[in-house]
């Protein structure tokens, strides 16, 4: 059997725990009690000592009174009750008994070296001995001095034995009320712990009905404000980016699967036409070309597709310091070789040197298909520039054409993977709809960003940001 293994449940660790502080904080306050409670006794009995002996100093010493007065007569008036427990005697300088109690044996105070050290000093001497028949006793050992002069020597002396069973019926009491307020205090703890996660009970069992194939629900709020109305806030807006994560995913697929599905269609269609009937050599020849350019619009989006999953979830390999100003150029002088065909000038404008961290080929795809975008939705005769500027924190690469511009319905969406605004023209071209977004994605992992300013009929530029690293101080 190894249940004793399993994990404990919150509520019964924070029973547990407030059970362990409570049960602690008891045992403190108990041992500190009885210390105070004994400390008091002490100094009562102390203070009746010296009460008592206080007593038999002013009525006891001297040659007018000490053959005349009785002192236990004269203590059991002044103090009652209070001294039918004491012992007293009184003993000359040297130590010698004199005068002493008659209902209990005086003999038993003994006079330790202490209590002579300190009586030569004037000083009073309280002691807990134990007494030759194993009585403990608290005893006050006073000198009395008379015109400078120690004359004399009080002894009074009292069982401990009263104080002790008061002591020990307080430590029964504590033994007998400490368990019963440990069962309640757990008792408590659980009806505590209990009420106080049932909330969250209510959040886990509403959170395990969310699915995958439904993130729209929510769990609802209970408008406290406290810790676990946080918490659903957050597990709400977990929830909010998750079913955007999966819409994403499920249109990314469809678009994906749609984009593969056109070329592998067009292909399995111009193969089944050149297998039905026996046709020249130049036919197939024809059809072989076909089949070829189809399968290389295959390889682009294959590529795409894995450049993007790439950049989405991270740069491979180590950075390191990149010039963008050659990168630009390198660039630029590409556009210019891509722009031939469709009359478009392409020239860098501005290209002012800048260091950043980064890769330096992600950096250079993300530019490139931005003037590979510029290029092909740019008229004849257009221009598209490019420009790399920087200030203390930015190092900013614009690109600028002088194309149809997009409007704001498309500008919102212009980033998303397989969005085409000219369908037609892309698929002339070779575009596969994925430029944009493997730029965007290059550009987040490099920790910038990438922003459009469009307006229809009068061009588009797209700057891309990225951080330049911190100054070196000293």
């Amino acid at each position: 059997m190894r249940w004793w293994r399993a994990p404990l449940s919150v509520r019964t660790r924070l029973t547990l725990w407030y059970t362990a502080v409570l049960l602690a904080t008891l045992v403190v306050m108990s041992v500190l009690s009885y210390s105070l409670l004994r400390h008091s006794l002490m100094v009562d009995l102390d203070e009746s000592l010296l009460a008592a002996g206080q007593v038999i100093s002013d009525t006891t010493v001297g040659p007018e009174t000490a053959a005349t007065v009785d002192p236990e007569r004269m203590l059991r008036e002044m103090l009652g009750p209070e001294f039918y427990d004491k012992i007293f005697r009184l003993l000359d300088p040297q130590g010698h008994p004199g005068l002493q109690s008659r209902s209990r044996a005086a003999d038993r105070l003994p006079l330790s070296l202490e209590a002579r050290r300190e009586m030569l000093r004037g000083r009073r001497t309280f002691e807990t001995i134990r007494a030759s028949n194993g009585e403990m006793l608290r005893v006050l050992t006073m000198p009395v001095v008379r015109s400078g002069a120690l004359t004399h020597i009080v002894q009074v002396g009292m069982p401990t034995a009263r104080m002790e069973r008061t002591l020990l019926k307080y430590v029964e009491a504590l033994l007998l009320l400490l368990p019963a307020a440990v069962v309640l205090a757990m008792i408590g703890g659980a009806m505590i712990a209990r009420a106080a996660l049932q909330p969250v009970d209510e959040i886990s069992s509403i959170a395990r009905r969310i699915t995958a194939e439904d993130l729209t629900q929510r769990i609802p709020e209970r408008g406290t404000q406290d810790e676990l109305d946080r918490l659903t806030e957050t597990l709400n807006a977990m929830l909010m980016r998750l079913d955007a994560a999966f819409t994403q995913l499920r249109r990314f697929a469809a678009d994906a699967a749609h984009e593969l599905r056109t070329p592998l269609t067009v292909l399995r269609g111009e193969l089944e036409v050149a297998l039905r009937s026996r046709r020249p050599a130049e036919a197939y020849e024809r059809v072989l070309a076909s089949s070829l350019e189809e399968v290389e619009r295959l390889v682009r989006l294959a590529e795409d597709l894995l450049l993007l999953s790439r950049a989405t979830a991270g740069l491979e390999g180590a950075r390191t310091s990149v010039d963008l100003e050659p990168v630009v150029m390198e660039v630029g002088q590409t556009g210019v070789r891509l722009a031939q065909d469709a009359g478009v000038t392409v020239h860098v404008k501005e290209a002012t040197p800048v260091t950043v961290v980064g890769n330096a080929g992600a950096l250079r795809r993300a530019v490139l298909n931005l003037v590979e975008n510029a290029v092909k939705y740019t008229p004849a005769h257009g221009t598209v520039e490019i420009s790399l500027t920087h200030d203390d924190a930015w190092a900013a690469i614009a690109v600028t054409d002088t194309g149809p511009g997009i409007n704001a319905a498309d500008a919102a969406r212009i980033f998303e993977p397989f969005v085409r605004l000219d369908t037609a023209r892309t698929r002339e071209t070779g575009g596969t709809g994925l430029g944009l977004a493997i730029a965007q994605a290059i550009v987040f992992a490099h920790g910038g960003t990438i922003q459009l300013d469009s307006r229809p009929g009068a061009g588009s530029t797209f700057t891309i940001r990225v951080p330049r690293p911190p100054r070196q101080s000293g």
